[in-house]
């Protein structure tokens, strides 16, 4: 339970970096940041397997690029979504899916050492 905790801050604090770097993302407030990360995993749990089914033949045409402009895409609507959290174009959503996806790779092999460890 702590470890599922401690992820959903370091996503949260990662969402409000991504949103530092990234003009075109904004994030009002910490608590903003947690129910982003709320509603990114249940657009990832519930939407984003839909859309990656529906667009599989076009992810293989672009060698798997297209998945980019899904992740940008539900990004997007987790700006739609959420109170306190703004994606103002597709660039952004672009380059800002990207980072939070290399930055969430990084908390994943963090939070995997830590129960290697345990």
């Amino acid at each position: 339970m702590l470890n599922l905790i401690l992820r959903w801050v370091a996503y949260a604090l990662a969402i409000i970096f991504v949103s530092w770097i990234v003009p075109g993302i904004s994030v009002e407030n910490f608590l903003s940041a947690m129910f982003v990360c709320v509603i990114i995993a249940l657009i990832n749990t519930f939407i984003k397997p839909i859309l990656q089914i529906v667009s599989f033949p076009i992810t293989i045409l672009t060698l798997g690029l297209f998945a980019l402009v899904i992740n940008a895409l539900l990004l997007m609507l987790a700006g739609y979504i959420a109170p306190g959290f703004e994606v103002d174009g597709f660039m952004s959503a672009l380059i800002g899916s990207i980072l939070l996806s290399l930055i969430g790779i990084g908390i994943d092999r963090i939070g995997a050492n830590r129960n290697n460890i345990e």
